[in-house]
């Protein structure tokens, strides 16, 4: 069963999710941005380039450390998130 984590930022829904077969997945307003396969590095790593008002462009990261359960999400570099996925 995969699992989820939603957040909002500027108007904009985007959603982490892991698969059941372990891969990281990055959605914007429900389009798939990027896929991290897992596999033996850690952090796993998505992240998309977003163009909001007028030019005014955000970095979105999700970094996924699996052994650990532990998932950092930030914005430009400045942490928005930190959660897990088996609360």
């Amino acid at each position: 069963m995969s699992s989820s984590i939603s957040f909002s930022h500027r108007h904009k829904d985007f959603e982490i999710t892991l698969s059941e077969d372990g891969a990281l997945e990055l959605y914007l307003d429900g389009c798939l941005r990027k896929k991290r396969e897992r596999g033996t590095k850690e952090p796993q790593y998505v992240w998309t380039n977003v163009e909001l008002e007028w030019e005014e462009h955000h970095y979105i990261e999700a970094r996924y450390w699996a052994s650990i359960d532990d998932l950092q999400i930030t914005v430009n570099g400045t942490p928005l998130l930190k959660s897990s996925f088996k609360n």
